[in-house]
């Protein structure tokens, strides 16, 4: 009687509607991997590994196979959230133990690390002072501390004189007095500490220097005067010829008490003197004042960049990234993590966009790769099979109640 082989397609199918019903109660779970059940005939074998019951003893389940195919990305607006494109986890830190999961819902602990929902920390590569990535990976603490200042130490000035200038109409230099000189340019330059202070640049006409077509410099700070006459001379052709590198250097002064002595030099490379009217073309100083954190970028790589209000950056890590010759063997440890096995195989750890590892989508997250549609098809046909091997119960009682009722 065929009582065995359907109590085991019971069985079976209660299995494959257990695997369904999760899939289904997951689908909205941020990096799930969906699950099938791959069932096996039964047959009892004889000694001599023939077949001792052609009709078999009925069905067991193989094993429940996580499948690890990717899922949809959907763009989320924080910026810690992050979604693997391709293959591979992200490495998880749960107090020592090592964690893998593709689920990157993170955000910042009390104490600046990334973590997940679960505390577990997200493992890094570090990064040192000037933002080179080294292969030391732990886990990614982020520095809140104000980005320090950087006093100003170059200036570049870029211009076309207009060679169609003549001398000022009053012949001695007065900052205050604009009918002393032809042009002037200002900029915000900053001292060591951060503090701002303007530095403007005069220029005056002299036709009557060894060199007609020459300019004179004056350099002033919060109106006082830190440099010139400094020359600059045009040649013929309109093109600098002095200084013959571009740079004038400005005597060293102190823009502020208990700041240290400001060296700036001024580079006017790419001056001309056409016959067009005085144009600045570019205008920069390398200084800035102390910034705070503002917000971070993650590319594409896993590069960490904190943005500061100052307008300057910095690079925080990288985030590491691992994956196994076969994924499917991982242990699940839930929380959408999983756990190393030896049947996963050595673990391969990296950098996005390395070997098998896929790359990193900032701002995003990966949906549950659960097709609803096919779920609820699979359930059905679950259901079927169950109601299936019901009747088989039902036929196989019939029948033995009949052989039980021969007189």
């Amino acid at each position: 009687m065929p009582f065995k082989q359907a109590i085991s397609g019971l069985k079976a199918a209660e299995n494959e509607l257990n695997v369904i019903g999760n899939n289904v109660a997951n689908s909205a779970t941020t990096g799930f991997k969906k699950s099938r059940v791959e069932f096996q005939d039964v047959f009892a074998v004889s000694n001599v590994g023939g077949s001792a019951n052609a009709t078999g003893r009925g069905v067991d389940t193989a094993r429940v196979a996580q499948q690890f195919e990717q899922g949809n990305i959907s763009f989320t607006d924080n910026a810690l959230d992050l979604a693997v494109s391709g293959e591979g986890f992200f490495i998880m830190n749960n107090g020592g133990e090592r964690l893998y999961t593709r689920d990157g819902a993170f955000s910042l602990d009390k104490d600046g690390f990334i973590v997940n929902s679960k505390g577990h920390q997200l493992m890094a590569f570090g990064s040192d002072s000037v933002g080179n990535i080294n292969g030391a990976l732990g886990p990614l603490q982020l520095s809140s501390a104000a980005n320090p200042p950087k006093a100003t130490t170059a200036v570049a000035f870029g211009a076309n004189f207009d060679a169609n200038a003549g001398d000022p109409a009053t012949p001695t230099f007065d900052p205050l007095d604009s009918t002393s000189y032809n042009e002037t340019t200002a900029l915000n330059i900053f001292d060591s500490l951060g503090g701002s202070h303007l530095q403007q640049m005069y220029f005056v006409r002299d036709t009557g220097a060894a060199t007609a077509n020459t300019w004179q410099m004056y350099t002033y700070v919060d109106g006082n005067a830190v440099g010139g006459p400094d020359a600059i001379v045009f040649d013929n052709a309109g093109k600098l010829a002095t200084p013959a590198n571009g740079l004038i250097t400005i005597p060293t002064f102190t823009a502020a008490a208990g700041t240290q002595p400001m060296n700036i030099t001024t580079s006017v490379v790419g001056s001309t003197m056409f016959g067009a009217d005085f144009g600045v073309a570019k205008l920069t100083q390398d200084g800035f004042t102390t910034g705070r954190l503002a917000g971070l970028d993650i590319d594409s790589e896993g590069v960490i960049l904190a943005r500061f209000t100052n307008g300057q950056s910095a690079v925080q890590g990288q985030v590491g990234m691992a994956n196994f010759p076969n994924p499917q063997g991982l242990r699940a440890a839930g929380g959408n993590a999983w756990q190393e096995s030896f049947a996963a195989g050595v673990v391969l750890e990296g950098k996005p966009g390395t070997a098998n590892l896929g790359l990193i989508q900032g701002g995003a997250l990966e949906d549950s790769n659960v097709d609803l549609s096919s779920e609820l098809v699979a359930l059905i046909i679950a259901q079927r099979n169950f109601q299936a091997n019901t009747e088989v119960i039902k036929t196989a009682d019939a029948v033995t109640q009949s052989v039980i009722n021969i007189r």
